[in-house]
């Protein structure tokens, strides 16, 4: 059974608001100089009758009237005011929780978005908590708790002043409120719960088609249009079969809320006639009675949806609020120890043991490593041998279970992990850019970076020819994720925001294994310059790429199970020989490998 959310929940976000307590003070005098001239209307409505149309007075009924169009620029200024104050608070806290949230998502680690369900619910998930719960609460705070109080209050009046008219009557109303009321309130949630499933119909149409589009060129060469075709057009039929139910209910809620609205104000309208007919209560008062009748029945009505509203919020608030008391488990330790000047690069793990949440086998078992300063070493081995989550633990992505892992001496975990990564410079075999310029992407390593120093590190990559060939050069958009530029001219970029970088410790995973053969050399070319001087870990499932490296070190299932030269490697390691032989051929084993 799903837990409600607890509408309290929603008091904690009251602190973004304080900022802001003097606009909450106006929004709050302009929403009680509303509310009092709406009931004071009940009252000018009365006069009018009484003193105008009843006494055939002209000096009372311009009088009257006079004031009533008072009243009613007071409230049309205060409405105005009301709302303009209650929005901007609401788009303001509703801007403020969405910087927060991202602001705190940023600290956490990547584990966290790559997670499901409870624990993380993966990015796509966490982004929709940043726009679409962060927009339920801005309606919220911007217009439903207005609505409330405003009718809350009005509530409140009308009843004392229904009171004070015509007792007897008032009772009459007070009984009968809930019996008119509750048939709507059932309905509308029905048309509520009808609406909801109507739009998730409508976000299927989307995803479906936004999947296919995207994927066009795989629709398109497996022939898989007339599938396409057929699924879309049922699931628009499906959307359109909900729209008619919604529609459906929509129109016998309206012709309920009619007759039953109606009827009330025709019940009161005879008892009240009786009453005028018997002398015991005037017109005027029979009209501002049947005024603040409907103000009651309306305001309950209001309230019992702003009610639905809350609850919404309250869950809205909930996921958004779990984010916010997520605590990263990589953080800086209280007193960090600082890294020497300069950065020697020296990595060693001491007896380092990892397994991921949530399974059973290690990802690194007993890992014992060092990689001297400036050293060029290559880790090899099978899928799932250890070699990424490797990197993942030397950039503090995660912490080891157990075991040490020290750059020039020093414990990770005493580091700030800022002040590591800046010293660390990743390029991966699937580099991310980012929607923006060539030149926004490059400087994403150093912010600051000159146009001497951009055109220095796209040449140093072999991009530079690429990027002045581009329509713009350096300022041209390379849309999201750099979907312009070919795998080859999105490394080349990678590797010269690394250049940028300059870190003192290079990890690359596999920089060169989806390229083709003139890609693969100009990218080759690219971090033979970048790793000049650095310590550098290569990941390599091309064992061509680093053959020429100081040492190779064979991984298996988490452990280093060997380690030397190619040459030393086929002698001595039957898994990296069996590696070698499937990528070259029996002719890269010595001839003394098999026994001849």
């Amino acid at each position: 059974m799903t837990q409600r959310p607890d509408p309290r929940i929603l008091l904690r976000l009251l602190s973004l608001l304080r900022p802001y307590r003097w606009r909450l003070f106006l929004a709050g005098v302009a929403l009680l100089l509303a509310a009092s001239s709406v009931l004071v209307l009940g009252q000018g409505l009365r006069l009018v009758i009484d003193q105008g149309f009843v006494a055939a007075d002209r000096s009372r009924l311009n009088q009257a009237l006079g004031m009533l169009l008072i009243v009613i620029s007071v409230l049309a200024l205060a409405s105005a005011l009301r709302y303009y104050l209650v929005t901007w608070i609401g788009e303001r806290l509703a801007g403020d929780l969405r910087r927060r949230v991202f602001d705190h998502l940023l600290e956490l680690e990547p584990g966290f978005f790559e997670a499901s369900g409870d624990e993380g619910g993966g990015a796509g998930e966490i982004t929709s908590r940043l726009t679409a719960d962060t927009s339920v609460l801005q309606t919220l705070f911007g217009s439903s708790l207005s609505l409330a109080v405003r009718n809350l209050l009005m509530l409140v009046g009308s009843v004392i002043l229904m009171l004070v008219t015509q007792p007897w009557l008032s009772a009459i109303v007070l009984l009968g409120t809930p019996a008119t009321v509750l048939p709507i309130l059932w309905y509308g949630r029905r048309v509520r719960r009808l609406s909801r499933f109507s739009q998730d119909r409508v976000a299927e149409l989307g995803r479906y088609a936004g999947e296919a589009l995207s994927g066009i060129r795989t629709v398109q060469a497996f022939r898989h249009e007339s599938i396409d075709r057929h699924d879309y057009g049922q699931r628009v039929e499906e959307a359109f079969a909900s729209a008619v139910e919604r529609t459906r209910q929509r129109a016998w809620l309206t012709g309920i809320a009619m007759l039953v609205v109606f009827a009330a104000v025709g019940v009161m309208l005879w008892q009240g006639g009786q009453a005028v007919l018997a002398g015991s209560m005037t017109g005027g008062e029979l009209s501002a009675f049947v005024f603040y009748a409907v103000l009651t029945a309306g305001a309950v009505a209001t309230l019992a949806e702003v009610a639905g509203d809350v609850q919404r919020a309250a869950g809205a608030a909930e996921r958004l609020l779990e984010l916010l008391d997520t605590r990263p488990t990589i953080h800086a330790p209280p007193a960090p120890t600082p890294l020497p000047e300069p950065v020697q690069g020296d990595i060693r793990l001491e007896g380092v043991d990892f397994t991921y949440p949530g399974r059973t086998q290690p990802a690194l078992a007993g890992l014992e490593l060092h990689v001297r300063s400036g050293e060029r070493v290559a880790l090899v081995g099978p899928s799932g041998a250890g070699k990424s989550t490797l990197l993942s633990l030397l950039l503090r992505f995660q912490d080891p279970d157990s075991g040490v892992i020290r750059l020039d001496g020093i414990d990770l975990r005493d580091l700030d992990p800022r002040d590591l990564r800046r010293n660390l410079g990743l390029v991966a075999q699937q580099p991310t850019l980012f929607t923006g310029t060539t030149a926004e992407n490059l400087r994403y390593g150093k912010p600051d970076a000159s146009l001497k120093e951009l055109r220095t590190a796209a040449r140093d990559a072999n991009a530079l020819d690429f990027i002045e060939a581009l329509p713009q050069g350096l300022d041209t958009p390379l849309g999201p994720g750099g979907v312009q530029l070919s795998g080859g001219q999105r490394q080349r970029l990678a590797i010269a925001r690394a250049l940028l970088k300059d870190p003192r410790v290079l990890l690359l995973d596999e920089a060169t294994s989806a390229l083709d053969a003139e890609s693969e050399r100009l990218v080759q070319q690219a971090l033979d310059r970048l790793m000049h001087g650095r310590t550098t870990l290569v990941i390599a499932h091309r064992l061509a790429t680093v053959v020429a490296a100081d040492h190779l070190l064979v991984l298996d299932a988490g452990r280093l199970v060997a380690a030397g030269s190619h040459e030393d490697l086929l002698e001595s390691s039957p898994l990296y020989r069996h590696l070698a032989e499937l990528q070259f051929g029996r002719h890269a084993m010595p001839p003394h490998a098999d026994g001849s």
